[in-house]
């Protein structure tokens, strides 16, 4: 899986919820999406990549900043 097709993907997402109105309410819906749609491997690389400052440098603004926001919740928790 590579970062850079993950970082497309979610750029397109926040492509989709930036002409919302509500910022919050935009930030909110690229995380849930993110959340909901994404398997747990896809969710902890596109997490790990905001610690990469030249991944996390190909995010659209809206985009790192959801994910930063709701980082706990996209979280993938391991299974017992």
């Amino acid at each position: 899986m590579k970062i850079e097709h993950l970082i497309e993907m979610a750029n397109q997402i926040g492509e989709f919820f930036a002409s919302m109105p509500d910022r919050d309410e935009a930030l909110t819906g690229i995380a849930d999406h993110i959340r909901r749609f994404w398997e747990p491997r896809m969710r902890r690389a596109i997490l790990a990549s905001l610690d990469d400052p030249a991944a996390s440098a190909t995010m659209s603004p809206i985009v790192r900043e959801a994910l930063v926001r709701a980082r706990d919740a996209l979280t993938p928790h391991a299974v017992a």
